[in-house]
């Protein structure tokens, strides 16, 4: 019997991708994310540990330079918890965004030879980064016994919060990733971006600080509420601006729903492009 041959032809119009298919490939969706995970930390010594050393010695670093010597406010939790709940939803919308975005170009040599939805991988590239993120959480838990700091009621409502970090990663992948396999531009400007980005986030630094009259643009930074609603889940205090909440999921649907389009519109020429 012959092989069935899927014909992958060039999109004709602005239009949204079947997602359907996307499920109906879950196994190799779930295949491919344990792989980025593998591949990460391939013929490292100390392996997945790596997950937890990265950001730990970036709270290490930050602590002694915006703690100790900036002296920058953290709302009555000590700065390495109050820095380190931040710093754990954005490594992860950081990792995911730079897996994402190159996830086209990666798996270049698979789509010539194969057929699968190719929204499955940025899909998976940003799925990845769970894996590392939930073994950092062991650290930030060690942590807050450490300094004796209590979960709050409000923990149940973290998943949210890191789920919106991680639409925030997939929705700029989509456009990325896209743009990414016609302009190796991408790979190159978007370290820089990143630390850009995070400094326009409230990680080393408490919302409390942003003048009133800016607030509102900065509500438009999604990132703005996944952290900051991330931070008080766990540590409690001052719980998430509604409005702000409102601005940021507003912001994620556009950029999901446009880079879906995008990414649909010109998937047919991803072969050809790399």
């Amino acid at each position: 019997m012959r092989g069935r041959r899927r014909v992958i032809t060039a999109g004709r119009d602005w239009r949204l991708p079947d997602l359907r298919e996307v499920w109906a490939f879950r196994d190799l969706l779930w295949m491919l994310t344990w792989r980025d995970v593998q591949v990460r930390y391939k013929q490292t010594a100390i392996g997945i540990l790596w997950a937890v050393i990265q950001p730990l010695f970036t709270m290490v670093v930050f602590t002694l330079v915006f703690g100790k010597l900036g002296k920058m406010p953290s709302e009555g939790i000590p700065y390495p918890v109050f820095l380190f709940s931040a710093l754990l939803p954005w490594t992860l919308f950081a990792k995911a965004l730079s897996q994402g975005s190159s996830s086209i170009v990666r798996l270049g040599s698979m789509m010539g030879k194969v057929y699968f939805p190719r929204l499955i991988a940025p899909f998976s590239s940003v799925l990845s980064g769970l894996v590392d993120f939930a073994v950092a959480s062991v650290a930030l838990a060690g942590l807050m016994v450490w300094y004796g700091t209590k979960l709050h009621w409000q923990l149940v409502f973290a998943p949210i919060f890191v789920l919106l970090a991680l639409a925030v990663a997939l929705a700029v992948s989509l456009w990325l990733s896209a743009v990414n396999a016609e302009y190796r531009d991408v790979q190159h400007a978007l370290p820089f971006v990143i630390q850009i980005w995070m400094f326009l986030t409230p990680v080393i630094y408490p919302t409390s600080i942003v003048p009133g009259r800016w607030r509102w643009l900065y509500a438009f930074n999604p990132m703005v509420s996944a952290i900051e609603g991330f931070r008080w889940a766990l540590l409690g205090g001052t719980p998430p601006d509604l409005t702000a909440l409102a601005l940021a999921a507003s912001a994620i649907l556009v950029l999901l729903f446009t880079g879906l389009v995008y990414f649909n519109r010109f998937e047919a020429q991803f072969v050809d492009r790399l």
